[in-house]
């Protein structure tokens, strides 16, 4: 298990996705608010590979599951 601390920049970079601080903003207000029903490693706006990605460190409680949940719930919150 890593023990580096892990930012919503270091999980877009990880993720194959632009990580400056206004593509993330971007990427937030494009798909939130996602729908409660929506499990977010199933959203359709993901790679196959990210889904992957994404539900596996979550089920693992992986060093990287705090800060998929950080993305989880702004994705969730109302714009």
């Amino acid at each position: 298990m890593e023990t580096d601390f892990h930012s919503l920049k270091s999980l877009f970079e990880q993720l194959g996705l632009p990580a400056e601080s206004d593509a993330i903003a971007k990427f937030i207000a494009r798909h939130a608010p996602l729908h409660p029903s929506v499990v977010l490693s199933e959203a359709s706006f993901w790679e196959v590979s990210q889904q992957n990605f994404l539900r596996d460190e979550l089920l693992k409680d992986a060093d990287w599951a705090e800060i998929i949940d950080l993305l989880n719930s702004q994705l969730r919150e109302p714009r």
